[in-house]
């Protein structure tokens, strides 16, 4: 376990998925992440790649042959290279490797540095192709925030504040996959009020979010957080059933249409790298 620290932040950072594993502010003295108890769902903060959500029947094709990934693919669970730059930086890396090449047939470098500024932790995703032809990816976060988190409050108590939006427009879930209905959700002066049951029917999935800052906030205190994204194409909301925190996903990637083909160079949000190329993109959340 790697911990960073500053004045305001400490944060403790696995070496398995590169997975941020706690996110506590010295000034409210708060934890900010979900706590991964596995009544629940067991993990933090994984990182999603080389796909985002689910294929149609777990597999793809590339180059005429078939190759099997599970939902979210293989990066979340393998143990990533790791050194701690100073008292609040660290990079994580990860390379293909024997096992990779047999399911994903791509050579990469896929690195995520963790920085803390004042009350900021920011997490660059940087992705490097190392092959000799192009390199074909997916790739989103998946922190989980705890709800509640400051004592004396209720799940219901929180909500979500975004920046741009006044409405939501969300695609259905079938079994994982995206299918044709959408969903409309009306934002009460930019708020979404958090309640279970928003997530019965698995996660949120937006394709024209205009929002780049959601705010988690409740009505009982000021306690909250700021979480920054830019040029996400796609975002997901989830929780848990019941579960007591909501995930907010910015995604580079989406799982595959109910009707999708299965060709990975057709698959939504696609990224393509020619050789030698590479690509970033980062993430940031404000405690307070």
């Amino acid at each position: 376990m790697i911990t960073l620290e500053n004045e305001y932040l400490k944060v403790s950072l696995a070496a398995k998925g590169a997975e941020l594993q706690r996110l506590f502010s010295k000034e409210t003295k708060l934890d900010y992440l979900w706590n991964g108890d596995d009544k629940y769902w067991a993990k933090h903060s994984p990182v999603l790649f080389p796909i985002v959500g689910a294929l149609k029947n777990d597999s793809f094709t590339y180059q005429n042959e078939t190759y099997h990934l599970p939902r979210h693919g293989f990066a979340r669970d393998q143990v990533f290279d790791h050194h701690k730059i100073s008292d609040t930086e660290a990079v994580f890396t990860l390379t293909q490797s024997e096992e990779s090449l047999k399911v994903y047939p791509f050579h990469f470098e896929l690195r995520l540095k963790y920085q803390l500024i004042d009350r900021k932790l920011n997490l660059t995703y940087k992705v490097i192709n190392t092959g000799e032809g192009e390199l074909l990816f997916s790739i989103g976060a998946h922190p989980a925030f705890a709800v509640p988190n400051a004592p004396n409050t209720d799940y219901t108590d929180y909500y979500l504040a975004f920046n741009a939006d006044k409405k939501l427009t969300y695609w259905k879930l079938d079994n994982g996959l995206i299918a044709k209905e959408t969903g409309n959700i009306h934002l009460n002066g930019h708020k979404l009020n958090l309640k279970h049951e928003l997530f019965y029917n698995d996660a949120l999935v937006f394709k024209t979010m205009q929002s780049n800052c959601i705010s988690l906030l409740n009505t009982k205190n000021d306690y909250g957080l700021h979480f920054h994204f830019d040029d996400f194409p796609f975002f997901g909301i989830w929780a848990a059933t019941d579960a007591p925190f909501v995930c907010l996903e910015p995604w580079c990637g989406v799982a595959d249409g109910v009707a999708h083909d299965q060709e990975l160079a057709h698959k939504e949000g696609i990224i393509k790298l020619e050789k030698g190329q590479n690509w970033e993109r980062y993430w940031e959340v404000e405690c307070f």
